[in-house]
């Protein structure tokens, strides 16, 4: 796609030509029209979306394009309603041409408790692992990023993207239709890695912790935020079924665990730099995502705890470099 042909070229400049020549067969592949049933939808609605110039642009506090006074041809209103056609919007928020795009996620308060605490990512090549819709990617550019590559195998994210893309036009952002297993071993040559949400999702969270060291090249800073529970060291949680009704979790370690999982995959300079509990005001339902979210998943009447009686999300952030 021509979206990703700027790419190419930056990725071969940091030594990794192969992966661009793999890129340019499976990027096609994975966002061909035929490969989902919705994709034709999705593609349609995104053709269908207003040219617009934006007077303005907002990256570092917020994510902000354009005014509504920048739509011609068309309303806010109208615009709102094409925006609709990429529902559910989980990461963000977003301010696009005054149409406020209220996501399930307050993106912006996790990172928010994020960036205090991370080296500066002035001129750094960052990958962000199942970075969503790229939200985050923003921010980081907003923050002076040289390069921005997430990866995501969620295609309606990889869309939500190409959306905002398609008024900003950058050529150092891109949200590519790939999960960590696609991404080739021991590239070594990121400055910052961001794995955020990811870890528990994964069956063998340290065999991921070693896939985002190998990203890295020496010197490099990973910055994780995972769910986690309260305990000693040594303390994992693994939920016998469903965990806030997800299917596919399975550890959640407690604080003195992950730092010695970081430890023991060759990082230093180990830290755990937040906690917070997730709160139905940071994931809830919104006329942008309105699905079930976090209200429906706790106890309805103890909200320290999930739906299935485990202790409800508890997040921390994670900092370390590669040694």
């Amino acid at each position: 796609m021509t979206l990703y042909n700027s790419l190419y070229p930056q990725l071969e400049a940091m030594g990794l030509e192969q992966w661009a020549h793999e890129l340019k067969q499976v990027i096609p592949e994975r966002m061909a029209v035929e490969g989902h049933g919705t994709m034709p939808l999705w593609q349609k609605a995104l053709q269908g979306l207003p040219q617009l110039k934006p007077s303005k642009m907002e990256l570092k506090t917020k994510v902000e394009i354009g005014c509504p006074e920048d739509i011609v041809g068309s309303t806010p209103e109208e615009f709102s309603e094409q925006l609709q056609a990429f529902h559910p919007w989980r990461k963000g928020p977003y301010n696009l041409f005054g149409v406020d795009v209220d996501t399930e996620w307050r993106s912006d308060w996790k990172w928010d408790r994020v960036q205090p605490h991370i080296q500066s990512l002035k001129g750094r090549k960052i990958l962000d692992i199942g970075c969503g819709n790229g939200y985050h990617g923003w921010r980081m550019l907003g923050e002076g990023a040289d390069l921005v590559v997430g990866i995501d195998p969620t295609l309606l994210s990889v869309m939500q993207f190409h959306v905002v893309q398609r008024y900003l036009v950058g050529k150092n952002h891109y949200v590519l239709p790939l999960g960590i297993e696609d991404v080739p071993a021991d590239l070594a040559c990121f400055d910052t890695v961001f794995s955020m949400g990811v870890l528990y999702h994964r069956r063998s969270p340290l065999d991921h912790l070693m896939e985002l060291r190998g990203c890295l090249q020496p010197g490099g800073e990973l910055v994780l935020e995972t769910l986690i529970v309260e305990g000693e060291e040594g303390t994992a949680f693994m939920p016998e079924g469903r965990y806030a009704k997800m299917r596919n979790v399975w550890f959640l370690p407690s604080t003195k665990t992950m730092l010695l999982w970081l430890r023991r995959c060759g990082f230093k300079d180990v830290a755990c730099v937040d906690i917070s509990r997730t709160s139905v005001k940071e994931q809830r339902r919104t006329e942008w995502m309105k699905f079930e979210s976090l209200a429906d998943f706790l106890d309805p009447k103890d909200h320290t705890k999930t739906i299935e009686g485990h202790p409800a999300p508890l997040r921390a952030i994670f900092t370390a470099t590669k040694s």
